[in-house]
């Protein structure tokens, strides 16, 4: 068995003062390199609020998080967003692109940000678009482009610095039935392809049965689904 890429021990997350909520409770998880992990169970229980954690944008209220032995939480602001940056690509339900730049520009700006050439963030932006069947749509704006499409490009700017996990949250919620089951399977072959760790919280039960593995929040722990 490989070491875990990514580790959680004894996760909390308490909201309100008054009459507190405890949405994590003394949460466990490992998640093994390579690994596609689906995080299934009813809205509101918390799924977001772990990924958000184990990514560091949001912060637990107790326990602690590492990745590839490097405790997350013990990082400063600075470097914590560039963990973000380099290691952990994110999909979310809402694509986030920025509207006033194409799709190749919205895919490469990870890249610029990491300060790498234009040149080479151009090509590498232009190489996933066509890898995610968007080779004629690179100098289409995000209000030119489908449901689907849109997610596809998110999924190019995730992977833009070949990072070594993909936290995806609800990535396939906004989208029809068909849609949502094109752009989980394009995922997963790129999980297949590239060897990239995905943790993809999902309501949609059907779809993450095609995961290596499905763990159910439940009354703030994880159980096997």
């Amino acid at each position: 068995m490989s070491e875990p890429l990514l580790r959680a021990e004894g996760l909390c997350k308490v909201y309100g003062d008054g009459q507190p909520i405890t949405v994590l409770d003394h949460l466990d998880l490992e998640v093994i390199t390579g690994e596609v992990l689906a995080i299934v169970g009813q809205s509101g229980v918390g799924k977001s609020t772990l990924l958000h954690i184990l990514g560091t944008l949001d912060t637990p209220s107790a326990g602690r998080v590492w990745f590839e032995g490097k405790d997350l939480f013990s990082l400063d602001e600075k470097q914590q967003a560039e963990f973000r940056n380099r290691e952990i690509g994110f999909v979310f339900q809402f694509h986030h692109l920025l509207p006033d730049f194409d799709a190749v520009e919205n895919v490469m700006m990870p890249a610029l940000i990491a300060g790498m050439r234009r040149s080479e963030a151009f090509l590498r932006a232009r190489e996933l678009l066509e890898r995610v069947g968007l080779g004629d749509r690179l100098d289409h704006r995000p209000g030119q482009l489908s449901g689907g499409e849109l997610q596809r490009v998110a999924i190019a700017r995730a992977l833009v610095l070949s990072p070594k996990a993909v936290l995806a949250d609800e990535p396939t919620g906004n989208l029809d039935p068909e849609t949502a089951a094109e752009v989980h399977k394009l995922l997963l072959e790129l999980n297949r392809e590239r060897g990239t760790t995905c943790v993809l919280v999902t309501h949609n039960e059907e779809l993450a049965r095609s995961a290596h593995r499905v763990l159910r929040l439940h009354h703030g722990k994880l159980h096997r689904a």
